[in-house]
């Protein structure tokens, strides 16, 4: 069964330090791709921005900086409430975007009942499925296996071609 974690929330595209946009996104989180946080921006436009990275990315996120290259992440206090801090990198530009601690922190606690840490491979059945494959290989028993694919001028299997 799949289950869907989401938060809409309102972030601030930081523009400069004296200027900033809000930005309506939404949090989803989905039991079947256990190791990912999906984040869509400007979600009551016709174009969204959508962004993927790891959960645990955005979990460590929240108590200390993270992160490199294309995605980090890190908390800091602004004219006194506790926020987070995204940026984010891609070939189209640059952002910096800041989301409320408290409201990111609920969500994220929703997402870790969901799937608890660690767990996170048993919801792909990974080890089931390469168990499975496995098995399936050692019980193999065609002779094509076991026959010589480069039969010699001596082997019975081919008819001797040189």
């Amino acid at each position: 069964m799949n289950t869907v974690v989401e938060r809409e929330l309102e972030l601030k595209l930081i523009l400069s330090p004296e200027r900033s946009i809000p930005v309506p996104a939404r949090l989803t989180y989905r039991t079947n791709d256990p190791f990912a946080v999906h984040i869509a921006f400007h979600i009551s436009s016709d174009n969204p921005v959508n962004w993927t990275f790891a959960r645990e990315l955005l979990v460590e996120g929240v108590f200390r900086p993270c992160g490199h290259g294309d995605v980090r992440v890190w908390p800091t206090k602004v004219e006194g409430r506790s926020v987070v801090l995204m940026a984010l990198s891609s070939p189209d530009g640059d952002a910096l975007l800041e989301a409320p601690t408290a409201q990111v922190s609920a969500w994220l606690e929703r997402t870790l009942r969901a799937v608890p840490p660690g767990t996170e491979a048993d919801q792909l059945g990974i080890d089931d499925g390469l168990a499975e494959l496995l098995a399936a290989t050692a019980d193999c028993t065609d002779d094509l296996w076991l026959r010589d694919p480069w039969p010699s001028d001596e082997s019975q299997d081919g008819d001797g071609y040189v």
